[in-house]
């Protein structure tokens, strides 16, 4: 049985930043390309970053690139979302997700999911 789990999330203050691990059991780790996503209530699950199976590819959604690191440690099936210079706006719940195909932007080719973790932003 596949498994995602996040941890990490927290209240922290603009500036700040937040690193968001995603541990990994029941797959075979370093074949899942893994991505982040994150939602607000009320509107739609947004991409926010990707990491290739072997880690050679990240990608990031714009409203976060330069401040946000997706990288990933196959000893630990583990994969992470450094966040720095955090706003308000990134107020969401955060989601890792893997897949075992290419990954991608579009939640709808990952096959799974963890089940999130709130990082909440104050001004």
């Amino acid at each position: 049985q596949v498994q995602l789990v996040e941890s990490g999330g927290g209240l922290v203050q603009a500036g700040d930043s937040l690193r968001l691990s995603c541990a990994g059991s029941g797959l075979t780790f370093r074949t899942y390309a893994m991505g982040w996503f994150r939602e607000v209530p009320g509107k739609e699950r947004e991409f926010v970053a990707g990491i290739s199976r072997l880690g050679g590819n990240t990608y990031y959604a714009s409203s976060v690139t330069g401040r946000f690191t997706i990288s990933r440690e196959y000893a630990k099936n583990t994969v992470y979302l450094q966040m720095t210079s955090l706003k308000p706006e990134d107020t969401a719940v955060y989601y890792c997700a893997a897949d075992p195909v290419v990954g991608g932007t579009e939640g709808g080719m990952y096959k799974y999911w963890g089940q999130g973790t709130q990082v909440t932003v104050s001004s």
